[in-house]
């Protein structure tokens, strides 16, 4: 049987639609106005067709029951209008074509209502506002049984939700495919239309809506551009202990605060953090105790200048303790932070950065910001001081403790030179 749907796929649409096919798990950050609601119905219109299961079971998933019948519900009855036996049931928005392939349309907001199904694919739209237990607890079980597809589809909406964190998990596994199309590249929306959106959305919203950015909505962001730079480059993605180097830390202190750590290896000019841990209310045996479990062979460890400080109720300082539990520090110069900002931004084009193990790291990294005062209309002077700001304050210990490391080699060099040269 030979039939026709009304559906022309632009350029970057049919590239996706053939990457679809070769891929169990799709991430995709499209702009506004990319037109990915009518290409992913499609796309599911098209396996119904195609898949040769026994009742072959398919969904698409909006944040709304709303969302899903004001927009998707027209769509796939638009596009299967000219098909055979195709059956509509308007309560339940679903679709059944003549071969016992079925779509339904369903919304977030209830899980439970979608638990014991089986899916041979399913389609989220707008998957940043998806909640992470839809996913993990309901869909991902549903697609065990005849070992369905999944595709995630959104314009970002930050990073604390799952589409961020299966976007960071698409970058890193060959086998997921991951498109990302920014307005600027795809030519889908005419120059001036984009000017006139920017003059009237402000930068950050513009970046998040139209260029596919995750820190467009973190307002004074310190690192953001960088982090950015850094994803481009795939220096964010797996990166692996290499037990042929050994394994340095990086400290950030704190007692009643949190104390967070990144461990670090250098392999010729690059710095590769592969680890990274946080806690609080924690004394100096917990963190070795850490360190030791970790199984890492150890070099140096960097600290901060209040290591030097002593505790009163011991009469000694961190230091000592810490040396006494087998940990030697290097402490890191104190200098003002604008300083530390300036030496994290010369010490990140030199960095790769594990997806894994370092989520909470790489969010930190990207949230870091300057709060903005409304009355005054510029940024404070210092960066918010929030959950952020202890990877982000072990990673200035890290920058300016080599550093200082490298100035210290340069004067030890120029001492010995001088020493030969008076001889």
């Amino acid at each position: 049987m030979k039939v026709t749907i009304p559906y022309t796929p632009r350029k970057q649409q049919a590239f996706i639609h053939t990457e679809l096919d070769k891929h169990r798990f799709s991430v995709l950050c499209c702009h506004r106005r990319f037109g990915k609601t009518v290409m992913l119905i499609n796309h599911l219109i098209k396996e119904c067709m195609m898949n040769k299961n026994h009742q072959p079971r398919f969904a698409y998933i909006a944040p709304t029951y709303s969302q899903a019948k004001k927009i998707a519900w027209d769509y796939l009855k638009f596009y299967t209008k000219g098909l055979p036996n195709t059956k509509y049931n308007e309560t339940e928005l679903r679709c059944d074509f003549f071969n016992g392939a079925r779509i339904t349309l369903l919304s977030s907001e209830n899980p439970d209502s979608i638990r014991g199904i089986y899916l041979d694919g399913v389609v989220c739209d707008e998957a940043s506002q998806i909640s992470r237990e839809l996913i993990d607890e309901v869909i991902r079980p549903a697609l065990s049984d005849r070992k369905g597809w999944m595709v995630l589809c959104s314009t970002p909406k930050g990073m604390n939700n799952i589409f961020y964190d299966m976007y960071l998990k698409a970058r890193s596994e060959k086998d997921w495919f991951l498109y990302t199309a920014k307005a600027s590249e795809t030519g889908l929306v005419d120059k001036e239309e984009l000017d006139a959106a920017l003059s009237v959305m402000g930068v950050a919203t513009y970046n998040q809506e139209f260029e596919c950015s995750f820190i467009g909505n973190v307002r004074g962001s310190i690192y953001g551009e960088l982090i950015t730079k850094l994803e481009d480059e795939k220096r964010i993605a797996r990166v692996p202990y290499d037990p042929s180097y050994s394994v340095n830390t990086a400290w950030d202190l704190g007692y009643n605060d949190s104390t967070a750590i990144l461990f670090y290896q250098n392999i010729g000019h690059a710095i590769n953090i592969i680890d990274c841990y946080e806690n609080s209310n924690q004394a100096f045996p917990h963190y070795a105790q850490v360190l030791k479990e970790k199984n890492y062979v150890y070099d140096k460890h960097i600290g901060p200048h209040d290591l030097e400080q002593t505790d009163f109720a011991t009469g000694r300082t961190r230091r000592e303790v810490a040396h006494q539990l087998g940990l030697r520090f290097r402490i890191a110069p104190k200098l003002p932070i604008e300083d530390g900002i300036h030496a994290v931004k010369m010490l990140l084009p030199r960095c790769y950065i594990d997806v894994d193990n370092c989520t909470k790291f790489i969010n930190a990294l990207r949230h870091y910001h300057r709060k903005y005062k409304e009355k005054d209309r510029l940024y404070s002077a210092k960066p918010n001081h929030d959950w952020s700001s202890h990877f982000n304050d072990a990673l200035r210990t890290l920058a300016t403790g080599l550093e200082n490391e490298k100035f210290e080699n340069i004067k030890t060099r120029q001492q010995q030179y001088d020493k030969g040269f008076n001889i």
